[in-house]
């Protein structure tokens, strides 16, 4: 066993020995929060265990535990202390939620993700490259256009939303226009900063090969900038599907899941608002990965990616 396991499995047994205490001290207060606390320490020890093996079971096993435990505890926090739906509704009514209104929440996921978030993403990461390539063969776009940019990347989205909408219309082209405004100057500082990242010996050689600002730029410039570029893109996924949701509060037609989380908000639905908040999370989640995949296949060459093997 190395010193690293060693220490972490004594940080495991003291933690055990603190969650032990824990235990004892709400079964004697409340059988309830003993019992919430008995379940948490369970999936607590098999976690400790299965972290200090490798393979499939460190990488999925333990987060799919920690994930299932999180939901079995919510689930018995709101039964066992009778938590109002309307404060917080069980994991089994949100999954009731989900399977009773596919068409709703696949209607309103097609408007925010797919019409907003994803069109709007996709036009501002082009955007953003082809501003961040023009940057960098200016010096003049270099001092007067990345502090504008930092100043607007500030603004508020609560400001910014409303005005977009009464641009652009209550459709998805409006939101599209938020993702855009989002996305864009985060991908623009990233690309510039990775356009510069080449070392002199590299531009040199290139140099004295006579390449050409392009085959400088498509040999040498472009794919060391790659995994900056991918800084920004992973980034803005976030952003994207944030934008797009937050846009819909402030106009929209009736579908898409900002829409459909204020209405339901405003007739105490809760459960469908985190039904929401559920594809939401799926979609946000999957996007990242895709993105994730993609700068694996196409920087397999950086030190990053061959670290993490």
């Amino acid at each position: 066993m190395t010193a690293m396991s060693l220490g972490q499995t004594q940080i495991g047994l003291r933690g055990i020995g603190v969650a032990v205490a824990a235990v004892v001290i709400g079964a004697v207060t409340d059988w309830r929060l003993g019992l919430v606390l008995a379940v948490w320490l369970a999936a607590w020890g098999l976690n400790i265990v299965l972290s200090g093996r490798g393979g499939a079971a460190r990488r999925f096993v333990v987060p799919a535990i920690f994930g299932i435990t999180l939901l079995v505890l919510w689930q018995m926090a709101v039964r066992l202390f009778e938590i109002s739906p309307v404060i917080l509704p069980a994991p089994s009514d949100i999954w009731v939620a989900l399977i009773d209104s596919p068409a709703i929440l696949w209607a309103d996921f097609v408007q925010t993700v797919v019409k907003g978030a994803l069109s709007g993403y996709v036009m501002g990461a082009v955007l953003a490259v082809g501003a961040a390539i023009a940057v960098d063969r200016s010096s003049f776009l270099q001092r007067g256009l990345l502090p504008v940019g930092n100043f607007i990347a500030a603004l508020p989205i609560v400001g910014t939303a409303p005005i977009l909408v009464m641009w652009f219309g209550f459709g998805w082209q409006s939101k599209a226009a938020v993702v855009v405004v989002m996305v864009f100057f985060p991908i623009l500082v990233n690309a510039v900063a990775g356009l510069k990242d080449t070392q002199a010996m590299q531009r040199d050689l290139m140099h004295t090969y006579a390449a050409s600002y392009w085959q400088s730029f498509l040999k040498l410039r472009l794919p060391a900038a790659m995994p900056f570029i991918f800084n920004g893109l992973k980034v803005s996924t976030t952003l994207a599907l944030i934008g797009a949701i937050v846009a819909e509060f402030f106009g929209s037609p009736i579908v898409g899941m900002g829409f459909r989380i204020k209405t339901s908000f405003g007739t105490l639905e809760l459960a469908m608002v985190w039904a929401e908040i559920a594809v939401a999370a799926v979609a946000g989640s999957a996007f990242y990965g895709v993105v994730t995949l993609a700068e694996k296949r196409l920087t397999f060459w950086h030190p990053s990616q061959r670290a993490g093997r």
